[in-house]
C-alpha cells in the first residue's frame, strides 16, 4: 500500500497549487543564480518533508496500537471509510463546523513565524517555511495521515508521508519556474481527478481490511505482515 501515497502525492499537487502554490511562488529563493534557486527548493522540500514525516511518525504510533491490539482489518476499513467520507462530504457542510477552533491560536502563530520567514534567504529559513508550511491544516493531507495510520507501524507511518510529501515535489517545484505556464483552467481540470484517485485508495484500504485472500491487495490474515521467529534446526 505505500505505492498509493507517491501516487497520491503526485495528483493531489495539483490542489496543492491552490493552498500551498502561493508560499512556493513567494520562496525567497536567489532568482539570478539557477543552481542555488535548486539547492534553496530543496531546502524548501526537505523542511516539508521534515513536517510530514514528524506527522507521520505520530499517526502511525496509533495505528501500532490498534495492530497490537489485534483490530488491524478493522481500522483498515475504517480508515478507508473515513477517506471516503473526507472527500464526498461536500466542504460547504464541514465548513458548517469549526474543528480547528480549539487549535486555532496555534495555527495562527504558526501563519506569523511563517509570514517573518520570507524577509531573509537564509537556508535555515527556507527549511522553517518549509516546516511550517508542512503543519498547515491541509485536507490531502489528513487524508494522506489515515493512510499512514493505517500502515500499523510507526516507520511504515514515517515512510507513507515522505512518499506523499515527495509526490508533491514536482509540481510544488515546477510552479516556481512555470507559474505563468500553468493557468487556472489546467489546474482546474486536473484537481477534478484528486477525488478519483483519492476514492481508488480509500477502496484499496476498504479491501485490504476485508481479508479477502488477494494476495498483497487483501490479504485473508494481515497478522502475517508480522515477522515470524525462524526456526533453528
Amino acid at each position: 500500500m505505500l505505492y498509493t501515497a507517491f501516487i497520491f502525492g503526485l495528483i493531489s499537487s495539483f490542489h496543492c497549487i491552490g493552498m500551498c502554490g502561493p508560499i512556493a511562488m513567494m520562496l525567497p529563493v536567489d532568482r539570478n543564480n539557477p543552481a542555488k534557486k535548486v539547492t534553496q527548493i530543496m531546502t524548501y522540500h526537505i523542511g516539508r518533508l521534515t513536517a510530514y514525516g514528524t506527522i507521520g511518525l505520530l499517526f502511525g504510533l496509533v495505528g501500532k496500537g490498534f495492530f497490537m491490539a489485534g483490530m488491524q482489518q478493522k481500522l483498515s476499513i475504517f480508515i478507508g471509510v473515513l477517506m471516503l467520507l473526507v472527500i464526498l462530504i461536500p466542504q460547504k457542510v464541514v465548513a458548517r463546523y469549526n474543528f480547528s477552533k480549539p487549535i486555532f491560536k496555534i495555527i495562527s502563530k504558526v501563519k506569523q513565524q511563517l509570514g517573518s520567514q520570507f524577509k531573509n534567504k537564509s537556508y535555515k529559513s527556507l527549511f522553517t517555511i518549509g516546516l511550517l508550511n508542512g503543519f498547515l491544516p491541509c485536507g490531502m493531507v489528513y487524508v494522506a495521515l489515515f493512510g499512514a495510520m493505517a500502515m500499523q507501524s510507526a516507520s511504515f507511518g514515517i515512510v507513507y508521508m515522505l512518499l506523499f510529501g515527495l509526490g508533491t515535489v514536482p509540481m510544488m517545484s515546477s510552479i516556481i519556474y512555470l507559474n505563468s505556464f500553468i493557468t487556472i483552467s489546467f489546474r482546474n481540470k486536473i484537481q477534478k481527478v484528486v477525488p478519483y484517485v483519492a476514492v481508488l485508495i480509500a477502496l484499496l484500504f476498504i479491501l485490504r481490511g476485508l481479508g479477502l485472500g488477494i494476495p498483497y491487495v487483501s490479504p485473508s490474515n494481515m497478522s502475517l505482515f508480522i515477522h515470524a521467529t525462524p526456526n533453528c534446526h
